[in-house]
């Protein structure tokens, strides 16, 4: 036997989940995932999502409400008679309508230790903390915003120098298993069901731009959390004076140092930059539409003296 499944999500965080159900012999009936957006080098072609490429492929009815106000909408998710919905990351909050649209409602993979990191960017923030760990969790949905009863967890250790990248990789294929876990439990009438503890809630909101500028005038440890966090994207910057004109320039991977000096004073020619305590390393830095090079390769081409202050 096998689940008839609404899968639901949207970036390339999704597919592996996608995948998994498929390869476990579920019945995928649908893929619900956001419509297709501008894109392409100038922004003029519709770019279907990482969800939508990846069922199509696979054979599956793809749809793409702009959101699930019309009852049509509803009415059209109901009529698929599926047994769950999964969701990971689809980006939509679900109406009660859509909450119980199936007979055994809708399960979240959700990539954070609820109810820690509730919300829309946990793996950024995470790090951006300085937390130790994290994690994957399996929840079943309700009308609050991460809030259902927990199903199953696995927790992930972030290293000192993971970036957001590398521990969303790691994430995405945990909690493809994990919930490939679930749904056969689920199927067995053997998954097990725990009220989030009411202790600890902490929201991760999204990341807006002006918070990606780095403050070298916060402590060298809060720096390279912040660097790392948001490494590759959308990215930590700082602004550098080249042939007289100010430019922003990414930075991809740091580490901590040793030094003392103003905030954002370079301290000497390996772009270790001093900041309120201790100091910083910058490692691998991007300009704007170049490629991310390590520190010594974008010197060579973007000589910055000790001294320079950077802001």
């Amino acid at each position: 036997m096998s689940l008839r499944i609404i899968f639901m999500g949207t970036p390339e965080f999704s597919v592996p989940t996608l995948a998994a159900l498929a390869e476990a012999g579920h019945q995928i009936v649908a893929a619900y995932t956001q419509p297709p957006r501008p894109g392409g080098r100038r922004g003029l072609d519709l770019q279907k999502s990482p969800v939508h490429q990846a069922a199509e492929l696979l054979g599956i009815p793809v749809l793409t409400p702009v959101n699930f106000k019309d009852e049509a909408d509803r009415q059209t998710f109901r009529d698929f008679d599926a047994d769950v919905a999964v969701v990971v990351a689809y980006g939509l909050l679900l109406p009660e309508a859509i909450l119980t649209g199936t007979k055994l409602g809708c399960y979240n993979g959700h990539a954070s230790l609820l109810p820690r990191w509730r919300g829309a960017a946990p793996i950024q923030r995470a790090i951006m903390a300085g937390d130790h760990e994290t994690g994957m969790m399996v929840m079943k949905m309700e009308k609050g915003l991460d809030t259902g009863p927990v199903a199953l967890t696995k927790t992930v250790q972030i290293g000192e120098t993971m970036t957001g990248g590398e521990l969303h990789d790691r994430l995405m294929q945990v909690g493809a298993s994990l919930m490939r876990e679930a749904m056969a439990k689920l199927e067995a009438d053997d998954l097990p069901l725990t009220v989030q503890a009411e202790d600890g809630v902490v929201y991760a909101q999204k990341i807006s731009k002006t918070e990606t500028r780095i403050d070298f005038a916060r402590p060298a440890r809060e720096v390279h959390d912040h660097i790392r966090g948001l490494s590759p994207f959308p990215g930590a910057w700082f602004e550098l004076e080249i042939a007289g004109r100010p430019e922003r320039i990414k930075v991809l991977n740091s580490e901590p140092a040793s030094g003392e000096a103003e905030a954002g004073t370079v301290l000497d020619d390996n772009l270790t930059i001093a900041c309120a305590e201790g100091a910083v390393r910058l490692t691998r830095l991007q300009r704007a539409g170049g490629k991310a090079l390590g520190a010594a390769d974008f010197l060579r081409g973007t000589p910055v003296a000790p001294g320079t202050r950077l802001g």
